[in-house]
């Protein structure tokens, strides 16, 4: 399983569309991207189209029930609707970013 990386959008009170999303955490080539995060679905979309082009071998959205869904694929072995055991990231790091 290639190295998972955290990308938090979440948002904690309402917000206008043009608030910009969080810098992007360092992606290594060939990891996954798991957006997680209470936020609006177009703060989604502006993470997908952010994500696009990136090192990363596929996206995936955290879902509390099933883990991370892979939304977005560059490679065979993690398709569109794959399922990821992918563990909620917990604490941040002081840089912000998910330990």
């Amino acid at each position: 399983m290639p190295e998972i990386v955290y990308y938090s959008i979440g948002v904690n009170e309402p917000i206008a569309p043009d608030e910009p999303l969080p810098p992007l955490p360092a992606i290594p080539r060939g990891c996954v991207v798991v957006i997680e995060g209470r936020a609006p679905i177009w703060r989604y979309g502006m993470a997908f189209h952010r994500l696009h082009g990136s090192a990363a071998a596929a996206v995936a959205v955290y879902d509390p029930r099933l883990g991370a869904v892979v939304v977005a694929s560059h490679t065979p072995e993690l398709r569109e609707g794959h399922l990821i055991d992918a563990p909620f990231p917990t604490s941040r790091t002081g840089s912000g970013e998910w330990e």
